[in-house]
């Protein structure tokens, strides 16, 4: 089964980061030159039916594996060995992906304007950064976690 799984984990992760790469290295120049928020709405609106269910099957089956690489929770939460602090991080990675994004949802993308494009910039570097970190923290488990 920990291979399905696995699989799973890395297509949607491949969604999400790779949809985040793209809004970022993509449409967010092409918002930013044109000033035109209208660009980023419009890209969010299609991604955001594939980018949200991507999200949750990485979380999904990202708590999944956590479980089956350590198996006691707790350790999550005070990682001495390297794949804990891995786990430790993927987790940490998710609590800002989450803030960040129900920032941008609840406050920003409602009265998104000319004005407050800066600052949607700001929220879809910052996601797309923290995507990295998930990927790049992900391979980490192939050379035995986070500092190991």
């Amino acid at each position: 089964m920990y291979p399905y799984v696995f699989a799973l984990h890395l297509l949607a992760a491949t969604v999400w980061t790779g949809g985040h790469l793209v809004l970022a290295l993509s449409v967010l120049p092409r918002a930013l030159r044109a000033r035109s928020p209208e660009v980023l709405l419009e890209f969010e609106q299609g991604y955001e039916h594939v980018g949200m269910p991507a999200l949750a099957i990485q979380v999904a089956t990202g708590l999944w594996l956590a479980l089956q690489l350590v198996p006691d929770w707790g350790r999550w939460f005070q990682p001495d060995e390297p794949l804990e602090r891995a786990v430790a991080m993927k987790l940490v990675l998710l609590a800002l992906t989450v803030l960040v994004a129900a920032h941008a949802r609840l406050r920003v993308i409602p009265g998104l304007s000319v004005r407050t494009l800066p600052l949607m910039a700001w929220h879809v570097v910052a996601v797309t950064l923290l995507a990295v970190g998930f990927a790049l923290t992900g391979a980490s488990f192939r050379y035995g976690g986070v500092g190991g």
